[in-house]
C-alpha cells in the first residue's frame, strides 16, 4: 500500500473546501498500527485551511482517539458501529455491546467539551461475513446511537450489495424509529447501486448524503468492497434534477482530477470519466 504523502492529503481538503461542499470528513483517528494510511491524522487537520461555514469532522473509534482529535482541534467527531456483530468484530475487535459502551465513553466526554457526534451504522444492507441484515436490526441499532446523543445518523451500505428495493425496507424499518432530519445515507458502489440507491433515500425525505471524490475508498475489512458514490456523480444527478447543492463541479472535478494522479489510479466518477472525453 503506498502511504499518502500528508502535505498532497491537506491539499485534496483545501480543494475540496473550494468547491463548496458544506461538510469535509477530514481523517481518521484510528490506530497507527492498525490503519497505517491515516498515521499523520494530526497534521492533517492541523494542517488545512478551515473555511467559514464549513465543518471539517474526523473519526473517533474510542476515547482516547476523541481526546487526540479534540487537542489537534477537531471541532466534530464521528463514531461508527455496526448493524453486524461479525462486522463489528473484525473491524474494531469487539462486540456491539462493547462499540456501543465506546461510542457512550466518546458522547458524554462530546457533551461536556461541547462537540457534536455524528453516528455512523455500517452493513444496514448487508454484511460480508453474516450477509443479510434485517430492517429491524438495523433499526434497533440506529435508534440506540441516536438516544445516546448523536445528532444525525450515516446509515452505510458498506460493501455495496443494496438495490432500492433493499433501502426501501431498511429506511422504511429506520424512520419508525428515528427521524428522517437525523437520518444520512453512505452507499458503496460496488455493484453500481449506489447513486440509485441515494435517489431511493432521497426520494424517502433523507437530505443528507456521504460521497467520496473521485469514488474513492473502499473498507479494508470488507474484501472486494469498492469505493463510496463519487461526488462528481451525485452532483452531476442532484443538478440535473434541479436541485442547488452550492457546490461547483467543475472545481470537483479538478480536486479529482489532482488525487488521482498523486495515488496514479482512474476515476471511478462516471462524469469525470466522460468529461476527460469530451
Amino acid at each position: 500500500m503506498n502511504i499518502i504523502p500528508t502535505p498532497t492529503k491537506i491539499k485534496l481538503v483545501d480543494m475540496l473546501s473550494e468547491t463548496g461542499l458544506p461538510v469535509i470528513e477530514v481523517t481518521s483517528f484510528v490506530s497507527p498500527k492498525w490503519v497505517p494510511q491515516m498515521a499523520d491524522h494530526t497534521e492533517v487537520l492541523k494542517g488545512i485551511q478551515k473555511f467559514p461555514g464549513v465543518n471539517y469532522p474526523v473519526l473517533t473509534p474510542n476515547l482516547r482517539a476523541f481526546q487526540t482529535a479534540v487537542a489537534a482541534g477537531a471541532k466534530e467527531v464521528a463514531v461508527f458501529v455496526a448493524a453486524s456483530e461479525l462486522f463489528t468484530k473484525k473491524n474494531v475487535n469487539c462486540s456491539t455491546d462493547e462499540s456501543f459502551q465506546r461510542c457512550d465513553e466518546i458522547l458524554k466526554a462530546a457533551r461536556v467539551a461541547g462537540i457534536p457526534v455524528r453516528g455512523y451504522v455500517s452493513c444496514v444492507l448487508g454484511c460480508p461475513y453474516e450477509g443479510k441484515i434485517s430492517p429491524a436490526k438495523v433499526a434497533k441499532v440506529t435508534k440506540k446511537i441516536y438516544s445516546m446523543g448523536c445528532y444525525e445518523i450515516s446509515l452505510g451500505d458498506t460493501i455495496g450489495v443494496g438495490t432500492p428495493g433493499l433501502m426501501k425496507a431498511m429506511l422504511s424499518a429506520v424512520m419508525q424509529e428515528v427521524p428522517v432530519s437525523a437520518l444520512a445515507v453512505h452507499c458503496h458502489d460496488t455493484y453500481g447501486q449506489a447513486l440509485a440507491n441515494t435517489l431511493m433515500a432521497l426520494q424517502m425525505g433523507v437530505s443528507v448524503v456521504d460521497s467520496s471524490v473521485a469514488g474513492l475508498g473502499g473498507c479494508p475489512f470488507a474484501q472486494g468492497a469498492s469505493g463510496n458514490l463519487a461526488t462528481e456523480d451525485l452532483v452531476y444527478m442532484l443538478a440535473g434534477m434541479g436541485i442547488d447543492t452550492g457546490v461547483n463541479l467543475q472545481k470537483l472535478l479538478e480536486a479529482g482530477a489532482f488525487i488521482c494522479q498523486a495515488l496514479n489510479k482512474k476515476t471511478s466518477s462516471r462524469v469525470a470519466q466522460a468529461s476527460c472525453k469530451l
